[in-house]
């Protein structure tokens, strides 16, 4: 899916991607690749998940809250305290978040992919460099 959304903010970006449904990570990788950004993963597991995100080197990550039925709060956990920005994606309410996460940006499925890029692109536009 070409998305039309490419600009300097996502160029060469490491991005992080936990989704465990294989249709959807595929269109994420798909829109996030066409933003210019660098996809990490995609993780499908919190096991996985919790291993990228304590390794690697990345700008931002993108969290599925429920990976066959766990909850990604663990990585969400490990993220904050490395400073590394993330998104929740889910089809719950920000009040079904923690309340340590409920400031965390959320983007809501089914997602929009022009939503998904802006909020990517203002927490990137937010990090120190």
């Amino acid at each position: 899916m070409k998305t039309g959304f490419v600009n300097g903010k996502l160029k060469d970006v490491r991005v992080l991607l936990v989704e465990d449904e294989f249709l959807i990570a595929e269109e994420l990788a798909d829109v996030l690749g066409d933003s210019g950004a660098k996809v990490l993963g995609p993780c499908s597991n919190l096991k996985q998940a919790l291993n990228l995100a304590n390794s690697l080197d990345m700008e931002v990550a993108l969290l599925d809250v429920n990976l066959d039925g766990d909850h990604i709060y663990p990585v969400a956990d490990v993220l904050a305290a490395r400073a590394i920005p993330f998104v929740f994606m889910t089809g719950y309410s920000r009040d079904a978040l923690p309340p340590e996460h409920r400031s965390r940006p959320v983007v809501r499925k089914p997602f929009q992919a022009a939503e998904l890029l802006r909020v990517l692109d203002s927490l990137i536009a937010k990090k120190p460099h």
